[in-house]
């Protein structure tokens, strides 16, 4: 009877493992299943975290003769040829002030944050408007500069006029200028 009893308790004890089993093993796959699923999912994540991260670090492209004016412009504030800037500016700056507004803000600009030390290109925006005051092709490009005296944001708007780029709106924000 013993060994009736042995082979009953027995084979229950197999049963009980074949369905431990049964059960372990779709646990199993679920768990890989979710594991899969988690990986695929973080790999996806970090691609796009990837391709986040090179839209900031690529600049923009902006034409050589757009820099050139830029550079032109630096050039006649540091060499205080205010008179210049204005002359070779858009019709829309002339419109916006006079020869001697215009002078006088550069002179402020100049004895509150000195001469530019460096300029880094922050942003460059191309525009073809059809209307307003900036009409036509327009480029916008915003510096964070190091000045004498401070830090700032310089804005450079640019129109192009018959084939040329003028300077149409300079701007500068900087906490040296409260």
């Amino acid at each position: 009877m013993s060994s009736e009893t042995f082979s009953r308790s027995d084979a229950t004890a197999q049963r009980k493992i074949k369905a431990f089993r049964c059960g372990i093993a779709p646990l199993r796959e679920k768990g890989r299943t979710e594991k899969r699923s988690l990986s695929i999912f973080l790999i996806f994540l970090s691609s796009l975290t990837v391709a986040a991260c090179r839209q900031g670090v690529e600049r923009p492209r902006v034409p050589s003769e757009v820099n050139e004016v830029v550079a032109n412009v630096g050039e006649n504030i540091d060499q205080e040829r205010y008179e210049q800037i204005y002359n070779e500016s858009s019709d829309l700056w002339k419109k916006d002030v006079t020869l001697e507004q215009s002078n006088e803000v550069f002179k402020t600009l100049r004895a509150k944050l000195g001469k530019v030390e460096s300029r880094t290109l922050h942003s460059a925006t191309e525009q073809q408007n059809s209307g307003g005051a900036l009409k036509g092709h327009v480029y916008i490009l915003t510096y964070q500069t190091r000045f004498e005296q401070g830090d700032g944001m310089e804005t450079f708007t640019l129109i192009e006029n018959n084939g040329r780029w003028l300077l149409a709106r300079y701007f500068v924000n900087s906490t040296a200028l409260k």
